[in-house]
């Protein structure tokens, strides 16, 4: 049973749960460790609310084992006398919001995902009304797990299928409508307009018929809305090459205004101009930031630390305060948050990866109400004969970047990764041109005067790994600067 504390991977759990011929990795999650994790967690919502009755929400994404994972939930949750709601497929954001929205108000909520990885994984979030479990949180419902100390059936339980995905496209349908507010069609607000969505063959593909089709948009030429836990077209990830690449082709090929494409779980996502320009990673959190600073002037937007520094100097020309945080979507999250709390008003915190949460949504990482937002604006610059992408042009965008990560053999490798940026943080100051960036929550960033550029070095979240990201304006400007890093660091 102490396996399950291996399957922690911050706020989730993830695992291998699916094997075939084209697979050498073995299966680490079962039905039976479902089972148990799901008990450990009713458990955990009744210890701490204090209930003898409680019902808890479940849904999946396209995932191979999704269906038998979700049957082993209601098996495992109705056997101790909890109330069961099935939401079938749905998406990790709406998951969450069946703790929230009338007509469900459950006390938990399960999502069965493993993101964007390979068809072979799967995994569980966890959520109450307060969002998704801390890692801490996670961690206790493991423990509960190990010691076997599981409440016990008091009451009756039921199984209550709904279809939330949806009464959530409803909401969204609803927040277009009313923000773009059309005196010309107030119900078809995007009548003319030609938007097309690739979801990868995860849980998005219902954006395209329940959210734009009923507000008047064309979604002919839209690709993969088609659930397929085998993902056969390309990993449904906005940070994957091959997959944007798609999603660009796609939009010019059939004209649209907009691509939109979806993660598999629809947590996060990325859009595509009329021209076939991505827009994701700076230039998307560019594009939303324009937005939220138009709604709340000066506000704080939060990020994570891979940011640019044109996107830092965007947000200020518009207004706003750049603060730059550090990676994990639950860290920039949780700092904006924080910020609230001390007074210090924060209306959005998203990540480089496509993770984006706004105040006004619960601080939510949602793909589909992102895409939302984007929307209301995209439709009243369309009745200008403008484009969503018009909003950045003044975005200075670097002539390249890179990421590279070194292995650490060190069995205590977040001691040597520290120490290793303790030490550059010495050796940085000898070199003519480099300054470290004071205001820094993560590793160490320096700014490079004759390379035109940055870099970041942090130690990775989860594996033992050195992470450097580059930025520059010249050609060849990411590997000067690597190549010299390289001599300091040996």
């Amino acid at each position: 049973m102490d396996k399950l504390y291996s399957l922690q991977n911050g706020t989730d759990i993830r695992g291998v749960a699916y094997k075939d011929d084209k697979s050498d990795l073995d299966i680490t999650l079962t039905r039976e460790d479902v089972k148990t994790l799901v008990r450990g967690f009713a458990t955990w919502i009744i210890d701490k609310d204090k209930k003898d009755h409680i019902s808890i929400s479940i849904g999946t994404d396209s995932r191979l084992t999704g269906p038998d994972f979700r049957e082993a939930c209601v098996e495992a949750l109705t056997e101790i006398g909890v109330d069961v709601v099935d939401c079938g497929m749905a998406t990790t954001p709406a998951m969450f919001m069946s703790t929230i929205i009338d007509g469900y108000k459950c006390d938990g909520a399960i999502m069965f995902t493993a993101s964007h990885m390979p068809y072979v994984y799967n995994g569980l979030k966890m959520f109450t009304n307060k969002g998704c479990l801390e890692k801490s949180d996670l961690k206790d419902v493991i423990d509960i797990c190990v010691s076997g100390n599981f409440v016990e059936s008091r009451s009756k339980s039921s199984l209550v299928k709904k279809n939330l995905i949806d009464d959530y496209a409803d909401i969204l349908v609803e927040k277009i409508r009313a923000g773009v507010s059309s005196s010309d069609d107030y119900d078809r607000p995007l009548a003319g307009m030609k938007v097309i969505v690739d979801a990868g063959n995860g849980a998005g593909g219902f954006f395209a018929d329940k959210v734009l089709a009923r507000l008047g948009a064309d979604t002919e030429g839209s690709q993969f809305l088609n659930p397929d836990g085998m993902f056969p077209n390309h990993i449904p990830n906005p940070e994957n090459k091959e997959a944007m690449a798609s999603i660009c082709q796609a939009t010019l090929d059939n004209k649209a205004d907009l691509g939109i494409i979806f993660d598999t779980d629809v947590d996060r996502a990325a859009i595509v101009g009329s021209d076939g320009k991505s827009i994701n990673k700076n230039a998307l959190i560019a594009v939303i930031s324009s937005i939220i600073l138009e709604e709340h002037p000066s506000t704080t937007i939060v990020t994570d630390s891979v940011t640019s520094n044109g996107l830092a100097d965007f947000i200020r020309s518009r207004g706003g305060i750049h603060h730059r945080f550090k990676r994990g979507y639950k860290n920039v999250i949780n700092e904006a948050i924080r910020l609230n709390e001390e007074g210090r008003e924060s209306h959005l915190a998203i990540e480089t990866s496509g993770h984006a949460a706004i105040k006004e949504n619960y601080f939510l990482d949602d793909g589909a109400y992102l895409i939302s937002k984007i929307l209301v604006k995209a439709a009243k610059l369309f009745r200008k004969s403008k484009d969503i992408g018009q909003l950045i042009e003044d975005l200075h965008e670097s002539l390249e970047d890179k990421e590279i990560r070194i292995k650490i053999q060190e069995s205590d490798f977040k001691t040597y990764a520290n120490n290793t940026i303790k030490s550059l943080s010495e050796k940085v100051k000898s070199i003519e041109g480099w300054d470290e960036v004071s205001e820094n929550y993560e590793g160490i960033r320096v700014n490079c005067k004759d390379e035109k550029g940055w870099f970041l070095m942090r130690s990775s979240l989860h594996e033992p790994l050195l992470v450097i990201n580059f930025e520059s304006d010249i050609q060849g400007g990411c590997d000067m600067i690597h190549n010299k890093l390289s001599e300091l660091i040996g």
